[in-house]
């Protein structure tokens, strides 16, 4: 049985404290996971802003992007994409603030699950919080043809799972050893002030969003709530299946 960790629990990182001083927390020390993922997104974005051409690109949209109304008489025989499109969306982006945006939001909340659960969990993790992002988004909007792009989604699922063990009971988020402290019952995580008030705050973002008092990532773009909290459930939901922490408790 594994041993909790005083250091963690008070916000301590883990390391030696001999000399007086805290141990140095590097800036960039990212999961090379979280790195790769980062890196096909901006390659991505840098090729269809400066390479491709106007037709090219909305190529790649049509056949990237997640088009809901593609499934209202959907064959995998005739239309090969909608196979594919709820997962590689999340690569794609609206401009380069959409994509600054999402890039620091990952690096903050992927690099704790991502150390927490290893390479392949992870890619696995994103590519089926990426459906869910695109299942509840797809009930709100079947018959749109809109394009939905951007990997707000997995993020949104990425926050939810690290709602379930990243912040502390006395308060307080380490980045570099929030991944090491026990994850939380859904009991646990309900009585946790933290992470009741890191929820509220981010579902009344959300709820803002859907009234349409944030702007979008885009001048013509509008922001997809549905897919932030599907994704968001899908984290907080279904982390536990993917959980391989020190101090992960399976269901009873």
């Amino acid at each position: 049985m594994a041993e909790r960790q005083p250091d963690l629990e008070n916000n301590g990182p883990a390391g030696d404290w001999s000399s007086g001083r805290p141990p140095r927390q590097p800036i960039f020390n990212l999961p090379a996971v979280v790195t790769w993922a980062t890196f096909a997104m901006w390659f991505i974005h840098v090729a269809r802003a400066y390479v491709l051409t106007q037709d090219q690109n909305i190529f790649v949209l049509i056949h990237g992007a997640f088009i809901p109304i593609r499934y209202e008489s959907v064959s995998l025989f005739t239309d090969p994409a909608a196979f594919w499109t709820p997962v590689t969306y999340s690569l794609l982006h609206a401009n380069f603030a959409h994509l600054i945006v999402n890039t620091l939001w990952l690096i903050a909340f992927g690099a704790v699950v991502a150390r927490r659960i290893g390479t392949q969990r992870f890619v696995i993790f994103w590519i089926l919080s990426a459906m869910a992002s695109a299942g509840l988004y797809f009930l709100f909007h079947k018959e749109s043809g809109a394009p939905m792009i951007g990997a707000s989604g997995v993020i949104s699922a990425l926050m939810g799972a690290a709602a379930r063990f990243a912040f502390p009971r006395h308060g307080g988020f380490n980045r570099l050893n929030a991944h090491r402290l026990p994850y939380q019952t859904l009991q646990e995580t309900l009585a946790n002030r933290t992470v009741i008030t890191y929820v509220v705050i981010w579902f009344a973002i959300n709820a803002i969003a859907a009234f349409g008092l944030l702007g979008g990532p885009g001048p013509d773009a509008q922001i997809a709530w549905e897919a932030h909290v599907g994704g968001f459930l899908f984290g907080f939901f279904v982390f536990r299946f993917f959980d391989v922490g020190p101090h992960f408790k399976p269901a009873a």
